[in-house]
């Protein structure tokens, strides 16, 4: 199986990117950068782009993959609505319905947040946009799931680019252990996050939309 990872030097998208190479069924794994990594892998091809609105000067490096990880967000703290929808919903939109069209048969997993409004009419901003996000993915004519994690524990090394979600974690890493071991449909590790999006585009999974404790059970 070939992969596409957006987001890949994120925190999430680090630790999918991580799972992706250690598994032997993925030959081939491009990750969609504005900057590079810094990691070095056979089977790791980047491509820096900088226009994450308009892919037409890369389309023919985006055909013939059969899953996409689609593992960019930003945090609205601070945002305007119109700012954020542009980098959640317009951002989303731009790559998946490009991907749609190159690859109509590939699966697409969109990570969002728990809460997200998928009826677009809450009072709450962050989740009216993420959850037009999903909507657009579920509607584009590929395999579309969405996965809404509450909390994920990072496996070492890996770190968020956001200060106060780095503070975050470095206050909350003793309690993440505990938290999952007390209330495991809440907290995923970065690990089984990874492997949970592989097993969806090997085999698909039950419903489309994916909450914590579902893709735990993954």
């Amino acid at each position: 199986m070939k992969v596409i990872i957006f987001g890949a030097t994120g925190m999430i998208g680090q630790g999918v990117l991580a799972e992706c190479l250690k598994d032997d069924g993925i030959t081939e794994v491009l990750a969609v950068l504005r900057s590079a990594t810094g990691r070095q892998h056979a089977k790791l091809r980047e491509l820096i782009h900088r226009d994450f609105f308009d892919y037409s000067a890369i389309e023919a490096d985006l055909a013939g993959y059969e899953a996409c990880f689609f593992c960019l967000g930003v945090t609205s703290v601070g945002m305007k609505e119109e700012d954020y929808r542009r980098l959640t919903y317009d951002l989303t939109v731009a790559a998946a319905s490009t991907l749609a069209r190159l690859n109509p048969q590939m699966t697409f997993v969109f990570v969002s947040g728990r809460n997200a409004d998928s009826t677009e009419k809450g009072s709450v901003m962050w989740a009216r946009v993420k959850g037009a996000a999903e909507n657009v993915v579920l509607a584009l004519p590929f395999k579309g799931y969405v996965f809404r994690p509450v909390a994920i524990q990072p496996a070492p090394g890996i770190t968020s680019k956001t200060g106060w979600y780095r503070a975050m974690y470095a206050t909350m890493g003793v309690l993440l252990p505990l938290m999952k071991r007390l209330a495991p449909g809440l907290v995923t590790t970065s690990e089984q996050f990874g492997r949970a999006m592989i097993r969806v585009a090997r085999h698909g999974a039950p419903k489309r939309v994916l909450e914590s404790a579902d893709i735990n059970a993954l």
